[in-house]
Order: C-alpha cells, then structure tokens, then sequence
C-alpha cells in the first residue's frame, strides 16, 4: 500500500530534503524514524529537493508499506521522537501509482526580504536599501507563463527541460517585510533564489525592468541577478489532483 507524509521543517540545521553522505538531511532523519516504528526499511520520496538551508511550511513524501498501523499514533509517535524542527501533520493512505514528486500539479515558494534590521527574525534577507515594489512587480509579468530559465538555474544539472511553466509571480508589503511569492509546475535548481536576487536588482535601480525579459532569452546564468541566500526562502504549497 502507498502512503503519503504531509509535514513541515525548518531547514536551519538540515544539508536540505534529500539524503547525502556525511550531512544531516531531513529525508535522512525521517526515514530513520519511520523505519523503527514500522519496523521495516522504508524509503520516502520526496515532493522534491529543497536546497541547504531552504524552509518547508508544507511537504509531501510517499512510501510504500505491507504494515497494517494507527497513523494518527504513528504521526503522534514521529512528533515525539523527531527533533523540533520537524513536524507531522498527517499519513494517509493513496492509489497505488500516485508519485509525491511527480504527480504534483504546482508548487508555490514565498521569500522574504526586508530593509529593517529585525533580530528576533533570523529568516529574513536584508537589504539595507529603498525597495521600489511596483518596478519589481512590473519585471514579474517577464516570468509568467511556459518559458526557458536556464538563465535562473544551476548549470550541470539532471533536468530533462529547463522549462518550467510560472502562473504567479508578485511582490507584497507585509508588515515590516516584502514578501515574493511564485508558483509554477516545477522549479529548477536555485531557480526561486537567483529570480529573487535578479528583482531585487530591479528594485535598487541597479538594472531596469525590461532587462527581466532579456535575460530569461539569453539562456545564461551569467547574465542573471546573484542568488539570495537559502535562509528566506520558504516552499508554502504543494497541489495535488483530488482523485488521488
């Protein structure tokens, strides 16, 4: 039978999702637990791959199982067992070819940014300069839709495509904070936080707004903005079919 995780983390301490040699990893730690209650090896595959550093408010992993059990014990179980900075909302049964990664239909990520020092938020990025939001929202119509965004990712990766298909992409003042928010089908490796730095730009006058769209055409991670830092960012949102 296959199973889905739902469950949150804050990356602070974890080398991100996936398992790595020598490094704490959040699906290193969680499989470590599911395996001693269930008392079997169990693999989880993740919803995807957050970077080092990198916040989950929502996440999903899979996994398959022969065990009969309680999942609101299993769930009460893991929350004690695991360390603080991960937590388990749900486990829940699904159809057998469901795929946490591959069956997902969209995924959102916020990142914030402020130009306040605030030391009672260390998951801020600071940016000690004026910010002008509605240049910045005005270079986010260049993301929308099916595009190409090597320019946006990490060279020598996996990907079969780098195309990736964005249908939100905005800035909002919260507070004390400018918030980013973008959802899209998939995201490339370092795409969200080398978007942010290359708006951000935008936003301190360095680059003008219509230099958004050239740089997504050139196809070159050399003429986009640097990549903020993992700290900031949050992935928010995972959607599903409702069949499953």
């Amino acid at each position: 039978m296959r199973y889905f995780i739902e469950f949150s983390y804050n990356g602070t301490n974890y080398h991100g999702w996936q398992k790595q040699p020598n490094a704490s990893t959040v699906q290193e730690e969680l499989t470590k637990c599911m395996s001693v209650l269930l008392k079997e090896e169990v693999e989880l595959m993740g919803a995807g791959r957050t970077d080092t550093g990198v916040h989950a408010h929502q996440m999903f992993a899979h996994f398959d199982t022969l065990s009969t059990f309680n999942s609101e014990k299993i769930v009460t179980k893991l929350n004690s067992f695991l360390s603080n900075d991960i937590l388990i909302y749900s486990i829940y049964k699904v159809k057998e070819d469901t795929h946490a990664r591959f069956t997902a239909t969209a995924r959102t990520y916020k990142y914030f940014v402020s130009n306040k020092k605030d030391i009672f938020n260390p998951n801020l990025h600071l940016v000690l300069k004026d910010l002008d939001l509605d240049k910045m929202n005005s270079s986010c119509s260049y993301l929308l839709g099916e595009q190409d965004f090597t320019s946006f990712s990490k060279v020598n990766t996996d990907t079969f495509t780098n195309n990736c298909d964005i249908t939100k992409a905005v800035w909002t003042k919260e507070e004390d904070a400018f918030v980013f928010t973008i959802s899209a089908n998939r995201f490339l490796r370092n795409m969200v936080r080398s978007v942010v730095g290359t708006l951000l730009d935008v936003g301190i006058g360095k680059i003008k707004v219509e230099e958004v769209k050239k740089i997504i055409e050139k196809k070159d991670r050399c003429a986009a903005g640097t990549s903020v830092p993992a700290k900031a960012l949050f992935l928010t949102e995972i959607k599903y079919p409702k069949e499953i």
